[in-house]
């Protein structure tokens, strides 16, 4: 698999989204410093229509980490996409590793 750089590891801040563009798209990457879990998914809002996700604010319902959209606060699981709001709404994920220092997105 091949990986590209999007940003380096000490630009990340636990807790919170940063955006980047990756093969010209909007990318959301957060980070869990608690359980050290790195996640990535698309920037943008379905329901709302604009890219805003990565200002999302970052927890978990059960043991599922989600990212609440800061529009109308539907809730989003990090691993698969799936909207807990509403099921049949789903945004892209992407794999996401840290290597050396560098945050990568599998191309």
């Amino acid at each position: 698999m091949n990986w590209t750089t999007v940003c380096k590891q000490e630009d990340l801040t636990s807790g919170t989204g940063l955006c980047a563009l990756h093969n010209y798209e909007q990318v959301a990457i957060f980070y869990c410093g608690r359980t050290e879990s790195l996640y990535a998914i698309s920037n943008y809002d379905p329901i709302g229509n604009a890219y805003v996700l990565s200002r999302g604010l970052m927890g978990s319902v059960g043991e599922e980490p989600v990212m609440i959209s800061p529009l109308y606060k539907q809730r989003y699981n990090l691993e698969t996409g799936v909207c807990l709001d509403d099921e049949e709404t789903k945004i892209k994920t992407y794999d996401v590793r840290i290597e050396n220092g560098e945050v990568q997105l599998a191309a």
